[in-house]
């Protein structure tokens, strides 16, 4: 369904994606012949390269010295609960991409001519550019002792991330506006639901977004990925799983539970305040003024008048740093019939890497991370994305409004995935990334376990979207693994049969 136009051969798509990412078989790393690599169905050993091949399938290439860290990924051994919940099944612990990972850029390079693909699957577009100044070096500012902690946070921007792994003021800046007091709010203008616009003392700010429902709500069956409601709880989720991921593009974003009478009623701005009420069941209600859901049947109320939310840090000013919207290549129709072209041109990804700024440099793998991040999330609603013009194109995009994030836990939608089935690339350090989680000592749902715990509306998350956390994990593994055993074109190239 990703690729072609007729139903005959979009339901040839759905199985042949389908099939590739879940039954894609495995070899073993104890019954593999020693010095030989196994990718899919594709041997690669150093004796034999280039062109011969082992058995009827296999190709050869050579392999480069063990990497001791990277090898422990195969030493992994299933705990007796993983034992217990099906013995017959073994882990797959995708020795065959650790072992390529291994392979020096010289026997990449033999790889991807042996399988005759046009460029390497995993990259790194990182060469001669080490440059990372902050928005504060550019702008020409300093810290001062009347900074605030925003403003730290601001000039600490840099060209390649929104905060260093270490940096210490995120820390800061959430605890900031889970317990400042605030001192006036107003409406968001735009967008299709409501959001409140925080003012904390020292000029600092917050974009608050309230709950609606509780945690094990999931996304009603009959809507569209553009009318689900937004989850507060899928923004602080999301922060923490940019984070825990390593890519450090989403703003900082914290739960809080507020008092509605003093916290938001007391200092409300005009407009909002007509749209308070008491409900039959006596608990204090607003509803604002938005596109979808602001009215009287789809009112926010407390309980009687607590209501927690999320807070997300305002990035900079628009004067202080401009920034540039770009157009998503893979943003879906936002219509109820409509396709978008990549859901039907299987040839899509060619005429995105034509166009700058994919055609070069870092964007593209960007974007591959953004579908990384959306589809381990469930996140469909990605239109648009956005860049600080100040450096260059040559910069990562923000990761912005997750709202619609984290809304069905028992469904993994793969037409997320589109960017990298259909170009069939993926940052080394984010696949790398990706097969800790798998293989451990700590899985993803762990670790964001652990990250969320320190939230102040903790629990975040519902158990079972934890839980998928690590299923998608290991069906982004199987789809790079796919890409790493095919040539040029994971689709059918077969023509329509009724054209």
């Amino acid at each position: 369904m990703l690729y072609t136009t007729t139903t005959a051969a979009r339901m040839r798509v759905l199985l042949f994606v389908t099939g590739f990412i879940l039954m894609i078989p495995f070899t073993p790393a104890r019954s593999r012949p020693p010095g030989l690599l196994r990718i899919g169905n594709i041997n690669v050993s150093k004796e034999s390269y280039p062109g011969e091949t082992t058995g009827s399938s296999g190709r050869h290439l050579s392999k480069s010295k063990k990497t001791t860290s990277r090898r422990q990924h195969r030493n992994h051994v299933p705990d007796e609960d993983e034992a217990a919940d099906d013995n017959s099944k073994k882990h797959d612990d995708f020795s065959d991409l650790v072992d390529y990972l291994d392979l020096d850029s010289a026997e990449k390079e033999k790889y991807r001519i042996e399988i005759d693909r046009g460029h390497s699957v995993v990259g790194s577009e990182e060469k001669d550019d080490k440059s990372n100044p902050t928005l504060g070096q550019l702008k020409g500012v300093k810290t001062r002792r009347n900074t605030t902690i925003l403003e730290r946070f601001h000039f600490k921007i840099s060209k390649r991330e929104l905060y260093a792994k270490d940096d210490t003021t995120i820390d800061d800046l959430l605890y900031n506006l889970a317990t400042e007091p605030i001192l006036h709010v107003s409406q968001k203008t735009g967008g299709t639901q409501l959001k409140l616009v925080i003012d904390y003392p020292n000029n600092v700010q917050a974009l608050f977004k309230p709950m609606r429902f509780p945690r094990e709500q999931q996304t009603l069956p009959n809507h569209f990925y553009f009318t689900d409601y937004e989850r507060h709880n899928a923004e602080i989720a999301a922060f923490h799983l940019d984070r825990i991921l390593g890519f450090r593009r989403s703003v900082p974003v914290v739960g809080r539970l507020l008092n509605m009478t003093s916290e938001i009623y007391q200092v409300a701005d005009g407009d909002l305040l007509k749209t308070f009420f008491i409900s039959p069941s006596d608990n204090l209600c607003f509803h604002g003024k938005c596109s979808y859901y602001c009215d009287t049947s789809h009112a926010i109320c407390g309980n009687p008048d607590e209501l927690e939310g999320s807070f997300a840090a305002f990035l900079p000013s628009k004067e202080f740093a401009p920034r540039k919207v770009w157009r998503h290549p893979w943003r879906r129709s936002y219509h109820k019939r409509r396709k978008a072209q990549w859901e039907t041109d299987n040839k899509y990804c060619t005429y995105v890497k034509e166009i700058p700024p994919y055609d070069q440099g870092r964007r593209l793998y960007d974007l591959m991370d953004m579908a990384v991040l959306d589809f381990l999330m469930g996140n469909m609603d990605r239109h648009h994305y956005e860049t600080f013009r100040i450096f260059g194109n040559d910069t990562f995009p923000l990761h912005l409004d997750h709202g619609r994030g984290f809304g069905k836990p028992f469904h993994d939608e793969l037409s997320i995935l589109a960017p990298i089935l259909q170009c069939c690339m993926i940052r080394q350090k984010t696949l790398s990334t990706l097969l800790e989680f798998h293989n451990g000592p700590d899985k993803l749902s762990e670790l964001m376990r652990k990250s969320m715990s320190k939230d102040p509306i903790a629990p975040i998350l519902w158990e079972p979207h934890l839980e998928a956390l690590d299923r998608r994990v290991e069906i982004i593994l199987r789809a790079v693994r796919e890409c790493l055993s095919k040539g040029e074109n994971l689709s059918t190239n077969d023509e329509d049969e009724d054209t």
